[in-house]
């Protein structure tokens, strides 16, 4: 643990950087956000970060204060305070954030915090889930003549406000934190004219040693019972649907229809 000794005090407060872990493993990190998190004095890291991933800053006062759904977290109040705290004691704060701070992330309200204090922030992005999904899975989520428009969703809303139910319209729909919702997401789509044979691909723990795919239909999703043992990625449109391929005589890929 490296604290500053009290002659090594700043006249100001130091810099925080809001760094995206990534998806899960812990090769996945930018190179930029490893090399911060070496140097960093203290790292205040969510839930989902692993121990793995937390191995980069063997020096830094390790925090946590993670929120993960259904269970105790900690208030992000309670989070954004202890930002500002950090940043009068210590030069180098990491703020360490599951796949990319500025996606379902919360870092509207950590910099408006921190912002507030005249506090330095900076951000350094993150892969996050949705294309390490897509990438696991070897599902692009774009395809020529098939799907030219991506959505990222959720039902989370405010602690004050009741979920979202609302869905977007788009070829490609990727759902975070969407393992709870999954049956009630597929029933919404159908209402709303999706059909029942609409690839859906499920993607649990992306990129983790315990990482699970599951591909179904929609009809099927609505009808099932699934338990999750980590965060679910819910992934839908034609661009879902599996190729078709298989290897010809010289070892590359060709169509079964060719």
């Amino acid at each position: 643990m490296l604290q500053l000794q009290s002659g090594d005090r700043r006249r100001g407060p130091g810099k925080v950087y809001l760094i995206g872990a990534g998806p899960g493993a812990a090769d996945l990190i930018t190179l930029r956000g490893a090399r911060l998190l070496a140097q960093a004095e203290v790292v205040l890291h969510d839930a989902l970060v692993s121990d793995e991933m937390l191995e980069h800053c063997p020096q830094a006062l390790k925090i946590a204060v993670g929120k993960r759904c259904g269970q105790r977290s900690t208030a992000q109040a309670f989070i954004n305070k202890q930002l500002v705290d950090c940043a009068k004691k210590y030069a180098l704060v990491v703020r360490l954030k599951g796949g990319d701070p500025m996606l379902f992330g919360r870092a509207d309200e950590e910099l408006r915090a921190l912002e507030s204090h005249g506090i330095e922030v900076e951000v350094v992005p993150g892969i996050t889930a949705a294309l390490a999904a897509a990438a696991a899975t070897g599902q692009p989520l774009t395809q020529r003549g098939v799907a030219r428009s991506v959505a990222f969703f959720t039902s989370s809303a405010a602690p004050d406000q009741p979920p979202e139910t609302r869905l977007p319209a788009c070829d490609t729909l990727v759902q975070y934190m969407g393992g709870r919702e999954a049956a009630a997401s597929a029933r919404a789509l159908l209402a709303a004219g999706r059909g029942a044979d609409t690839p859906v691909v499920l993607v649990e723990n992306c990129s983790r040693p315990e990482e699970r795919v599951l591909r179904m239909q929609l009809g099927e999703l609505e009808r099932s019972q699934l338990q999750w043992q980590g965060p679910v990625l819910l992934m839908v449109g034609a661009a879902m649907a599996a190729r078709d391929t298989a290897l010809d005589g010289d070892g590359c890929a060709a169509s079964k229809a060719a």
